[in-house]
């Protein structure tokens, strides 16, 4: 008797602490080097209200060929990062959205507040945002998003990437 109690409260305790595993909060974490990082599209508009005032929005392409980040067992081929930006001597806000692919084709989407400090014709940009949406077996992921991104207007583009999810069961 004192076994099936057991087996019995054993069985409860898997049963409630199952779904707390299915949301375990994940973390991945991973640079997109310059080489795999190309602008597609970019134009900067003046304002003409101040000097080297622009309105800028822009596309970057993404891909993963080596040593490709894990996301809910699933390898990232490639990502598409689209904004828009206003600044001032390069300096300024940016709103951006990206759209991560796998492997299997699901697709993990994210919406970010960006911030672009300018260095000497050196651009950072400091991304915060949240996961928006996700398709397959990333339908229910849940998380927040952070990225430092490194660029300069001529093309080189490099970033560092932290994703913090949960998979809802």
């Amino acid at each position: 008797m004192a076994r099936l109690s057991q087996s019995i409260v054993a069985a409860l305790l898997l049963a409630i602490a199952a779904p707390a595993f299915a949301q375990e909060k994940q973390h991945v974490s991973f640079k997109a080097p310059a080489e795999n990082s190309k602008f597609t599209q970019q134009l900067n508009i003046e304002v003409g209200d101040v000097p080297n005032h622009i309105v800028r929005i822009f596309e970057v392409h993404t891909t993963f060929p080596n040593n490709a980040p894990v996301i809910n067992g699933m390898k990232l081929v490639e990502s598409w990062t689209r904004g828009i930006g206003d600044r001032v001597d390069g300096q300024g806000p940016a709103t951006q959205y990206a759209v991560y692919v796998m492997e299997n084709g699901d697709r993990l989407t994210a919406r970010f507040d960006a911030v672009v400090l300018n260095a000497s014709g050196k651009f950072t940009s400091t991304q915060v945002g949240s996961i928006t949406g996700g398709t397959g077996k990333l339908s229910s992921i849940h998380g927040a998003v952070q990225i430092i991104t490194n660029f300069d207007f001529k093309g080189f583009n490099e970033s560092q990437t932290d994703i913090d999810y949960t998979i809802s069961k």
